[in-house]
């Protein structure tokens, strides 16, 4: 899937079966509370933190649901994310080019 399709899927669910968008501090704010659920599982599972029991610890599903809840945002916004992810891919590698292969920490 790409993600012209993917904004195109999340924009089709959400007119059948999600009624309207949440307005966009709402969103926001949703965004927010996703990427503390993957930074939870990060501490837990990557980190010196420990599952509680019981806890979910499924980081795909969390990534995923930061993905729709960026979609929506970028949806309702009228941004292409395409278009947006290779103006900032370009942005990068101009900035970036040499920068991390000449970087002595990363050679470890």
């Amino acid at each position: 899937m790409t993600i012209e399709e993917a904004q195109r899927r999340v924009d089709e669910w959400i007119k059948e079966y999600g009624v309207r968008y949440f307005n966009e501090l709402t969103n926001m704010a949703i965004l927010t509370e996703e990427v503390g659920e993957v930074a939870r599982i990060m501490a837990r599972k990557y980190g010196e933190q420990s599952f509680k029991e019981g806890e979910k610890s499924e980081l795909a599903d969390e990534l995923a649901d930061v993905l729709w809840v960026l979609i929506c945002i970028a949806n309702q916004t009228g941004t292409d994310l395409t278009a947006a992810f290779e103006k900032n891919l370009g942005k990068k590698t101009d900035r970036d080019r040499k920068r991390h292969i000449n970087n002595p920490k990363l050679k470890e």
